[in-house]
């Protein structure tokens, strides 16, 4: 039985279809050695060579920017290569975010660096950053205007430079025993929501010349930002391993510093303050002791903490929507997105 929070509400599901064909006219089909680690990262094909047939990634990206630029009235046709180019920096991200956590696997196959090696896995990432710009050239094709095909590069180009430092804390915070939640919020805030405030934003700004709209867009996508990458560290401890695609509480095991760890160094007390406090100072936590960990956040009430931190995000992203003025019909496709991405176990 297929449960509810795995279905993709139509246009979702529709437009995902549109964006992986435009990916595949920008990556093509033409045999490289360098390409088939791109095509094999999304999905695409085995190594070697073989055709797959299985999708691989929700493209929450893209599929939002497709959304925004319906919302207000825009041909997302017209936009697609827009589409195509946030998937392609995700992807740029998620490759290089492999090699810097050492991850051996990706939705339950070998990471690009694992099968080719770190240094052919940046070449595979950088391929991606290039072919991300060279898709935003594109638009100029499908007839939108040189001003807004700028814009939209700016708006990438700030949103990637906001993602590194993100990524850069990311890394900082796992040396560090003194993270606060404001920390981690900064962190998250260029980490996740960066990208998907842009991919809000770039959907209207090349459709609209309403600032208004596109600012509220743009604030709706960093709150559902916000509220996905704590939505995302509650599965990465609590959720189950066949869904996500990865070990679970493999960023317990990175000692990464995701919000219900974060609540539990701070809110712990007594021998579950010391304790937790001496597992992550060590070099790393294996076996038993990361079911130490999730125990002790379980007491901390770390789990509860997180949910009810990942609701505001979200009732605040539908408050950014609604406050865009367009009207309800138009909205619900992106609210029904939003609700989906809270609701799906994967």
């Amino acid at each position: 039985m297929i449960s509810t929070n795995e279905i993709l509400p139509e246009s979702y599901a529709s437009y995902r279809r549109e964006v992986e064909a435009e990916l595949k006219r920008i990556i093509g089909s033409k045999p490289s050695a360098l390409y088939d680690m791109l095509r094999y990262h999304l999905g695409w094909q085995d190594a070697p060579r073989h055709a797959r047939g299985k999708r691989s990634g929700k493209f929450t990206r893209p599929v939002l920017c497709l959304l925004s630029c319906q919302a207000v009235g825009g041909n997302t046709s017209q936009i697609l290569p827009a589409a195509a180019s946030l998937e392609l920096i995700h992807n740029f991200s998620l490759i290089h975010d492999d090699i810097e956590d050492a991850s051996c696997e990706r939705h339950h196959r070998p990471t690009v660096w694992k099968l080719w090696g770190q240094p052919q896995a940046i070449n595979a990432g950088d391929s991606m950053f290039a072919l991300a710009y060279l898709a935003l050239l594109k638009l100029r094709e499908k007839g939108i205007a040189e001003t807004k095909v700028m814009r939209a590069i700016q708006v990438l180009g700030e949103a990637c430079l906001e993602l590194c430092e993100g990524q850069y804390l990311d890394i900082a915070y796992e040396a560090r025993g003194d993270v606060t939640t404001e920390d981690y919020l900064r962190m998250i805030t260029k980490k996740t929501a960066a990208l998907m405030a842009a991919s809000t934003s770039i959907g209207a700004c090349l459709v609209t010349e309403d600032e208004g709209i596109v600012s509220c867009l743009h604030e709706f996508g960093k709150s559902l930002g916000l509220a996905y990458q704590i939505h995302d560290d509650i599965l990465g401890i609590w959720g189950a391993e066949e869904k996500i695609g990865k070990s679970v509480k493999s960023d317990i095991s990175q000692k990464k510093k995701t919000l219900p760890v974060v609540y539990g160094l701070e809110n712990s007390r007594g021998k579950d303050k010391q304790r937790l406090e001496k597992l992550y100072s060590q070099e790393s936590i294996e076996g038993e002791s990361v079911t130490e960990v999730v125990e002790i956040l379980n007491r901390s009430g770390a789990r509860g903490y997180a949910q009810d931190l990942e609701q505001q995000y979200y009732h605040q992203a539908l408050t950014k929507l609604e406050a865009t003025g367009l009207d309800p019909s138009r909205r619900v496709p992106l609210s029904e997105a939003a609700r989906f991405l809270m609701e799906c176990d994967y």
